[in-house]
């Protein structure tokens, strides 16, 4: 078998459950014939019309007494959104785990983009690759050979992209890089990512679907959260603890997934509809938090000021520039250091147990001295012995600061990353970056440390956690950056404490 079976479930426990365990090879892999065209085969025939053919296909069979559910995380559980969309008869629920939909956020966080979806064609990090047989790029498909050319040679003008070497070659070769080329040539949202967005396809599902994910990787999260809000038929949302990257083969979470099929398609009242539609786990209390929807508990948004000697306060900061004098840092290219420069504020401890659930967000008023960089904001739960954990992130390329005002609500802004403006050196500018949904309990102690830098870490107490490809592009080009946090430029988190606790 081709490696894919380690992201479809426990095929030994699926059997002794009493299911058959069908894993099918996409057209255009394994034993499948046909070609692959793009990512999801945007440019060929949809998957999910492939899907919906096979499971009629397995329902058919005399083994099947006709009831079809779904299973699997990552591809294997993108996959299922498509199916269920096309309205299979006889699929009568699905149980998702870990996918990603909206391909164009899945790619670029805040417009920077994210190294790990080149797996899906090697099959790098320890997630499983694709076993092609026959593979085009979208790109070679709808354009000329000459235009394609004007197009790689203006992808190569990006700094950032010129920067590394595995990103040239992956524009300089194609062929050898089918689906990852048309990533990094396509860096801006619109109707390349949006013509087969699962997301958008999810409004055809009227069937009983199970989404589930872990925190630590805030896009996938918040993917699921959207998700969730657009299904219709009955649904559940569970979203479970740090840290994200579930095991290789696929185990866990079966307990929920045969609780969820034994109600919908053995049909035992095992009062699993009874219980709320959303869970969540809370880091730090290690309790589960319940309710109709997301946020499952209700909210307020509130004010962490950047005050100077690097710390985070409700009060904001009252001296203008000429006392309070910008923080900042020079960043050189990683191709030549791999010091990473980082800002740091952090809260006086906790005086009392404190909880945020939501998303939020991050403005910083900035100075750069290049056209573009990257703004990378982590927050961490460090307690009295400085021991600590990733919380959320956001992420924002300067050069996509734009914000659709008409979708932007307090603590919570939508970038369109329609196009990208070049920002003007030596101006300082607001930029306000969305930190992706968690959930969290600051104890008693405990402080909360905002980090900024414009590129990640190379090792530390969450990136040890994750596969070696999950780095984002960094900065090509040398780049100072002041953060500004005075009485004219009030630097600030925005953060969802639960009203309970929000009296601090």
């Amino acid at each position: 078998m081709w490696d894919g079976c380690i992201e479809a479930g426990d095929i030994a426990r699926v059997v002794r459950e009493g299911y058959a365990h069908v894993i099918g090879d996409m057209r255009g892999t394994g034993d499948s014939d046909g070609v692959v065209i793009g990512n999801y085969n945007s440019g060929g025939v949809s998957q999910g019309q492939d899907l919906h053919d096979l499971i009629e296909w397995v329902a058919e069979q005399p083994w099947c007494d006709g009831n079809v559910g779904m299973i699997g995380i990552s591809y294997f559980g993108s996959m299922q959104v498509l199916a269920a969309a096309e309205r299979p008869p006889l699929l009568k629920a699905i149980f998702v785990s870990g996918g990603h939909y909206d391909f164009y956020e899945t790619t670029y966080h805040g417009g920077i983009m994210w190294f790990m979806p080149r797996a899906a064609r090697e099959g790098r990090g320890g997630d499983s690759g694709i076993a092609h047989t026959d593979v085009k790029s979208r790109m070679q498909e709808a354009y000329s050979p000459e235009r394609l050319k004007q197009l790689v040679d203006e992808g190569l003008t990006d700094p950032d992209v010129a920067a590394w070497p595995n990103l040239v070659h992956v524009l300089k070769y194609p062929k050898n890089r089918e689906l990852w080329f048309a990533i990094v040539m396509n860096p801006l949202d619109g109707d390349w990512y949006e013509e087969r967005n699962p997301i958008n396809l999810t409004r055809n599902i009227d069937i009983p679907v199970y989404l589930q994910i872990d925190q630590g990787r805030g896009w996938t999260v918040e993917g699921h959260i959207e998700l969730f809000d657009v299904l219709k038929g009955p649904k559940k949302l569970g979203i479970g603890s740090y840290p994200p990257m579930q095991s290789r083969p696929w185990i866990e979470e079966h307990d929920k997934m045969f609780r969820w099929y034994e109600y919908w398609l053995k049909g035992i009242d095992n009062g699993i509809m009874d219980e709320s539609a959303v869970s969540v786990f809370v880091e730090g209390s290690r309790e589960m938090a319940t309710g109709a929807q997301w946020p499952p508990k209700s909210i307020r948004c509130k004010p962490l000021y950047l005050r100077p000697r690097h710390k985070l306060s409700a009060e904001p900061e009252y001296m203008g520039t000429e006392h309070a004098a910008p923080d900042g840092f020079y960043q050189a290219p990683l191709t030549v250091t791999d010091t990473v420069e980082v800002l740091k504020w952090s809260t006086e401890p906790f005086e009392e147990t404190t909880e945020l659930i939501g998303t939020g967000a991050a403005h910083l008023f900035a100075e750069i001295d290049q056209t573009d960089t990257n703004f990378i904001l982590r927050l961490w739960d460090e307690d009295p012995g400085g021991k600590r954990q990733l919380i959320t992130t956001g992420y924002l390329k300067a050069s996509h600061r734009e914000l659709d005002e008409g979708r932007t609500t307090e603590g919570d802004p939508y970038h369109p990353h329609t196009r990208a403006v070049p920002v003007e050196p030596g101006k300082v500018q607001e930029y306000v970056l969305r930190l992706y949904p968690f959930a969290a309990t600051f104890h008693r102690g405990h402080r909360l440390v905002a980090e900024l830098s414009n590129a990640e870490p190379l090792a530390d107490v969450h990136n040890a956690l994750l596969p070696p490809d999950s780095f984002h592009l960094p900065v090509g080009r040398p780049v100072t950056q002041k953060i500004y946090r005075d009485a004219a430029h009030p630097s600030r988190l925005v953060l969802p404490f639960t009203t309970t606790d929000a009296t601090r």
